[in-house]
């Protein structure tokens, strides 16, 4: 197996979004616009309710799709076709809006941790004026395979070691995986040869084994790190331990052009995308 490297690391960079939620960005900031089909990684996190407490009211979406992984924390989303439900700990969202939807989700407690993430994924030219669907998934949902001296994988989309998947039927044919290494333990996964792939960083430390002399890049937690072509990677944690999304997808080579929340392919759809969320037709 042909191992992939790392090319550069991103830290996040602080900011907020919605109304005031604070968040930690690196996909979709100023060091890294986007990893095609990737636009946007968020990590909200906070026992301050006063960081997230706004959440994000109704705000439109078209030509994309947004994944919210909760780790800690309630929050309940409703959107313009009458969908909505509370995210607990451990349950996935992956919303397509397709040519267009109205959404919130704002946090169900005053207090608190709180505490996920949300990736934005691209939708190719063909599927971004689809209708809108949820896959809305329960923590119990989510499979779990246990590899050794303990390291253990949440499969949200993807396969591993035979398990599929919690999360399917998605264009750019996605891996989506929750890694926790316990101290000074590794993992191989099996990556698709030709897929972006990024791993972040979100508790303890973790290293990126490149090759079998066992060189390593340490990637520090709160930190992505963008991998290079191959057919798998190999994970290491420190003496802490470690825990990492580990992220990869087909990417579409297409154009992209986003405003805000519409991202399309040309500057017309933009402009249209616009108009057709101000005369109410989303």
């Amino acid at each position: 197996m042909k191992l992939r490297s790392v090319n550069n690391l991103v830290p996040a960079i602080a900011t907020s979004d919605g109304a005031g939620v604070k968040l930690n960005r690196t996909i979709g900031g100023p060091v890294l616009d986007n990893l095609d089909p990737f636009l946007l990684l968020d990590e909200f996190g906070s026992e301050e309710g006063a960081d997230y407490i706004g959440g994000f009211p109704d705000h439109p979406h078209r030509g994309f799709e947004t994944v919210t992984y909760m780790l800690n924390g309630l929050m309940r989303h409703e959107d313009s076709t009458g969908a909505g439900g509370t995210l607990g700990p451990g349950s996935v969202q992956w919303m397509t809006a397709g040519r267009g939807i109205v959404h919130s989700e704002m946090p169900q407690q005053e207090e608190g941790l709180m505490r996920g993430f949300q990736l934005w994924v691209n939708l190719p030219a063909v599927d971004k004026m689809c209708a809108p669907r949820y896959q809305n998934i329960e923590p119990a949902e989510i499979p779990e395979v246990e590899g050794a001296d303990g390291v253990r994988i949440r499969v949200i989309a993807g396969e591993v070691d035979g398990t599929l998947g919690a999360v399917g039927g998605i264009a750019v044919e996605p891996t989506y995986l929750d890694i926790l290494l316990p101290p000074d333990t590794s993992h191989s996964q099996p990556v698709a040869s030709g897929h972006a792939a990024f791993c972040y960083v979100f508790e303890g430390e973790v290293s990126i084994i490149a090759a079998e002399d066992g060189a390593a890049t340490q990637v520090p937690h709160h930190t992505l790190a963008i991998l290079s072509d191959g057919e798998g990677v190999r994970m290491r944690a420190g003496a802490e331990g470690g825990q990492a999304l580990l992220i990869a997808g087909k990417p579409l080579g297409e154009p992209v052009v986003r405003y805000g929340p519409f991202v399309m392919n040309s500057r017309e759809e933009i402009q249209q995308a616009i108009d057709d969320y101000r005369a109410g037709r989303f």
